[in-house]
């Protein structure tokens, strides 16, 4: 969370997928401000300086807060600038105030020029450095993470920077088998697709980077979000759209068919293929076709979504076709996509232990989500993770599964009135959560529906991307003693946020300001403390695969800080302080002699001890030495961590309605797999590839193979669980506390 809002366009702009290359003797367009954002900047001021929970004056004091963060946010990596271009505006860094409640914000502006400026001097040096050869038998070394470092003096050091990453570019793919021809051609082609992508950013764009370097600067999690990205975050929340169904990204010029929706109707047609590429998109039945040939991706598609029932056509280039090819007209009828891959699933895993067989059920949820705009409106079949939970615990009982785990590893939150519904799947009835307002008023959040809808014994898996909803929803269960809590202390994000449309300020119907994402309390967990700062801890501690010093609440110059108010009044509903040693004293005496563990906690020393060096030699035989000792590693584990079968004593059980769980290995997000491979650095070789630099059916598989490797920690978090089980099945009076007490129904009168 800590970089979301950094620019430099390598990430950014590379989120944005901008498409195509542009000569680099254009120069950018010069950005200026727009009337309706310097209106939209100080209705956001007036909004943030009374009514948020830390409410902060706009003055001068702020305005040299804004100017650091927001040069921070441009260059994060300290790349671009160089320090005589933060003094050239060192006049105005006390004035930035004065810009928005003038409602002139020329300055910002100016100061994003210099940055698009400096920006293409640095690219065109490096594609000048690609005629040149490079001596990798030099001793010399590149620090590969700047954030904290100081700012280039002058372009001679700015120079110096990038003649080094260009060598460690250059080195990867040397060492990956490519000749100096093929370094060449990719390089440069690298390097002026960074160029393009930077052409595609928007006034919008850069409105949005100041305004966030303004917002955040009041506290981490107040945002702006302009038009557009207020859209996508409806669409986040609501988990649908209304559309083809089809994932879109792009490779050089052209939007590419990255994944086809299952029952979508681009997967209905049966006319549109992964690889595919669309050129082209028309409105309705005859509407002309409009070229999006080189159009960033966001752009691209807000042309194919579209009210439902509605038609788009679109000129696509099939996946295997030369450039100049026949091109195919695929018309297609939009329908309401639900983005399943974000939703709750289940999978059901069966555990030997000592001979006797333990079914725990293992619910992923990625997100708190609920369709707001449809639950209004009053639809029986709102969107929801509460609902989609209660359904897969209904199953789960169907299947006889002896305990429950809620993954809620990388849920970064959501709905809180998901993370309170969700909680009282759990408890009977009684307090959730506590908010306080900027007055100081405490109000408490209550399940209030009587019963259970899973009364047996449940776990909670958590990890450093847990936050918010997420930290709430496992406090409320640690309280209450309710259930075990295992993993990596938690974000520490102990905010609330709600969102406020601009638009009702403006006297323009016609103008969007776009909305403020603004805390406007604080959360209390109902023992009184918060999991600001700090988090929520967990009874079991499995391996920290982030560093906490660069991610999370604590990372932040600005947070909150850790308080406490009265505890509200609850009655646990059940007490876990004897069963967790028991609990702890197993997992540790296995994870001793578990091979995977043991190999998981080497792997993460390495990175810990890597990031704090924070250099990368640029020497080949020193670099040839570090990837041969790596491949002698990958190759002792290749076996194990990609095995296609689960060990011994794990199996995953077939679903019958998800032909993906036929496999008998653990699936878990893609982005928990990746992390994994990522810190395991022994899935493959370094090919010195950029993501869009590979084949695409390349980067698909990889990412299959990513999917399926073993997820060490959900594995052992299954185990933990499954010793819960048999402890309280061999006594009465561990099940007695552990187990939550159901009231017998009413009799009937």
């Amino acid at each position: 969370m800590k970089k979301q809002m950094m620019l430099v366009v390598l990430a950014v702009a590379m989120s944005a997928q901008a498409g195509a290359a542009q000569s680099e003797k254009i120069a950018a367009p010069t950005m200026k401000p727009q009337a309706q954002q310097t209106q939209a900047a100080l209705w956001a001021s007036r909004v943030m300086s009374r009514y948020h929970y830390k409410a902060t004056p706009l003055d001068d004091a702020m305005s040299e807060k804004i100017f650091d963060r927001y040069f921070k946010s441009l260059d994060a990596e300290k790349l671009f600038f160089v320090q005589a271009d933060l003094d050239q505006f060192a006049g105005v860094r006390s004035k930035l105030d004065d810009a928005i409640t003038g409602e002139n914000l020329a300055v910002p502006f100016a100061i994003y020029n210099l940055y698009q400026q400096r920006f293409d001097e640095r690219i065109g040096f490096a594609r000048e450095l690609l005629k040149s050869k490079f001596d990798f038998t030099v001793d010399e070394s590149y620090q590969y993470d700047r954030e904290k470092a100081a700012w280039p003096k002058g372009d001679d050091e700015a120079r110096e920077l990038w003649r080094k990453r260009v060598k460690n570019d250059w080195l990867r793919l040397k060492l990956a088998g490519k000749d100096d021809k093929a370094i060449r051609e990719t390089l440069d082609k690298r390097y002026e697709s960074y160029t393009s992508r930077s052409r595609k950013l928007n006034n919008e764009d850069v409105f949005q980077i100041f305004m966030n370097a303004y917002a955040m600067s009041i506290e981490p999690h107040t945002n702006y979000l302009g038009p557009r990205a207020s859209d996508n975050f409806d669409i986040a929340m609501r988990l649908s759209l209304e559309g083809i169904g089809a994932v879109l990204q792009t490779r050089d010029e052209y939007t590419v068919v990255r994944e086809i929706v299952p029952g979508s109707p681009a997967g209905l047609s049966g006319k549109l293929k992964v690889g595919d590429r669309i050129v082209g998109v028309g409105q309705g039945e005859s509407g002309p076709f409009t070229e999006v040939l080189g159009w960033r991706i966001d752009d691209v598609v807000t042309q194919i979504r579209g009210a439902k029932d509605s038609v788009v056509r679109l000129d696509v280039l099939p996946a295997d076709a030369g450039p100049d090819a026949k091109h195919a007209t695929v018309a297609l009828v939009r329908k309401k996509i639900s983005m399943e891959e974000q939703a709750a699933k289940k999978t059901v895993i069966e555990v030997k232990d000592n001979g006797v067989k333990r079914r725990v059920g293992v619910i992923s949820l990625p997100t708190f989500y609920q369709d707001f705009e449809a639950r209004r409106k009053g639809d029986k079949d709102y969107k929801s993770a509460t609902r989609d939970v209660a359904r897969l615990l209904g199953e789960l009982k169907k299947d006889k599964v002896d305990n429950v785990l809620i993954d809620l590893r990388n849920n970064g939150g959501g709905s809180l009135n998901e993370a309170v519904e969700l909680t009282g799947l759990f408890i009977d009835k009684g307090p959730v959560v506590q908010q306080r307002n900027a007055e100081g008023k405490v109000d408490i959040e209550s399940d209030t529906n009587a019963g259970l809808a899973w009364d047996g014994p449940v776990g909670v898996l958590i990890n450093r991307g847990s936050a918010s909803a997420s930290e709430i929803f496992a406090a409320a269960l640690q309280d209450y003693g309710r259930g075990v809590i295992i993993g990596e202390a938690s974000f520490g994000k102990g905010t609330v946020q709600t969102l406020i449309n601009l638009d009702r300020f403006g006297g323009n119907e016609k103008a969007r300001f776009g909305e403020l994402k603004m805390t406007i309390a604080q959360f209390f967990r109902i023992n009184g403390g918060t999991t600001q700062l700090r988090g929520v801890t967990p009874d079991i501690k499995l391996p920290a695969m982030s560093d906490s010093e660069n991610f999370g609440e604590s990372s932040y110059d600005n947070a909150l800080p850790w308080t406490s108010i009265k505890p509200a009044l609850f009655v646990p509903a059940g007490d876990l302080k004897d069963i967790v040693p028991l609990l702890e004293r197993k997992h540790e005496a296995r994870v001793s002699k578990d091979k995977d563990f043991q190999y998981l906690q080497e792997d993460l020393a390495l990175v810990a001890k890597l990031r704090k060096e924070n250099l990368i030699s640029l020497n080949e035989t020193v670099r040839r030495k570090e990837r041969d000792s790596q491949e002698a590693r990958s190759k002792t584990r290749e076996r194990r961590l990609l095995a296609a079968a689960a060990s011994d004593d794990l199996t995953v059980l077939p679903d019958p309605k998800d032909a993906l769980n036929k496999a008998l290995n653990i699936k878990t997000s893609a982005k928990t797999a990746r992390q994994i491979a990522a810190m395991k650095g022994a899935m493959h070789t370094d090919d010195g590839l950029q993501g869009d630099e590979r084949a695409l059916t390349a980067e698909l598989d990889a990412e299959k193979a990513a999917k399926s490797a073993k997820d060490v920690l959900l594995n052992e978090a299954v185990r933990i669980l499954a010793d819960e089980v048999g402890l309280i099945k061999t006594d009465t009076r561990l099940a007695s506390r552990v187990l939550p007490y159901v009231p017998e129904p009413a009799a009937s009168k």
